[in-house]
C-alpha cells in the first residue's frame, strides 16, 4: 500500500467513525428537540439574500435528519422558488425539480422522496445540504455516496451559489479529514447558531 493510499484509507476510516458517532448523537435527540430545531432553522431565514425567483433547493428529511421544511416555507414566503433533489444515476450529480408543498412525491433510492419527473428542473441559488457531521471550517461528512460533493462541484462551475449545511449542534466534530474533492459549505445552520463562513 502506498503512502497516499494508506493515508486515504485512514481518512476514510476516521470519517466512518465520526459519521457513526455523530449520527448516534443525532438519533438520541427527542422529538421536542427536533421540533424546536426546525423552528430555529426558520429563524435564520434572513441570512439569505432572496430576490423574486431565487431558487432554494431543500430536501425531505429522513432517518432523523434536521428538518429544513419550516426554513423552506419562510424562504418561499419571501419569494423564493422551492426545489427538491432527485437521484438520477449512481455516480451523477443530483438534479433539482420544482416543488410546492402540496405536490405529490415519488419514492426514490436510499429512502428519498422526490418530485415527479414531469416537474421542471431548476438550477438552485441556495442549496440546503443534509449531513452526518460538520466542522467549523465548512467541511462535512455525508452518508458516503458523494452525491452532494459531485452536485455542488457541478453547480459551482455554472454559477455562484450558497451551500448551507443544516444540522443539529451535536453533529459538530473538531476537524473533518477533508480531501480535495469534498465540497465546502458556505454556511452551517444548527439549532444553536448560524456559522457563516462567507466572509
Amino acid at each position: 500500500m502506498t503512502g497516499i493510499t494508506e493515508s486515504m484509507a485512514i481518512d476514510r476510516n476516521k470519517k466512518n467513525e465520526m459519521r457513526t458517532a455523530a449520527l448516534a448523537r443525532r438519533d438520541a435527540l427527542n422529538d421536542l428537540a427536533r421540533e424546536a430545531a426546525a423552528q430555529r432553522f426558520a429563524a435564520f431565514a434572513d441570512i439569505f439574500d432572496i430576490a423574486s425567483g431565487t431558487v432554494i433547493a431543500g430536501y425531505m428529511p429522513m432517518r432523523n435528519e434536521a428538518d429544513p421544511l419550516p426554513l423552506m416555507r419562510a424562504l418561499a414566503a419571501r419569494g423564493a422558488r422551492l426545489a427538491l433533489p432527485a437521484v438520477v444515476a449512481r455516480d451523477a450529480p443530483l438534479v433539482f425539480r420544482a416543488w410546492r408543498e402540496d405536490d405529490a412525491l415519488l419514492a426514490g433510492p436510499f429512502g428519498t422522496r422526490h418530485p415527479v419527473e414531469t416537474m421542471p428542473q431548476l438550477v438552485p441559488d441556495i442549496v440546503l445540504v443534509p449531513l452526518a457531521a460538520f466542522d467549523r471550517r465548512g467541511h462535512r461528512i455525508g452518508y458516503g455516496g458523494g452525491y452532494y460533493d459531485r452536485t455542488l462541484a457541478a453547480l459551482r462551475v455554472q454559477k455562484q451559489l450558497v451551500a448551507a449545511g443544516v444540522a443539529f449542534a451535536v453533529q459538530e466534530v473538531q476537524t473533518v479529514p477533508a480531501s480535495h474533492h469534498d465540497a465546502v459549505l458556505d454556511v452551517v445552520l444548527t439549532d444553536l447558531e448560524c456559522i457563516d463562513l462567507r466572509s
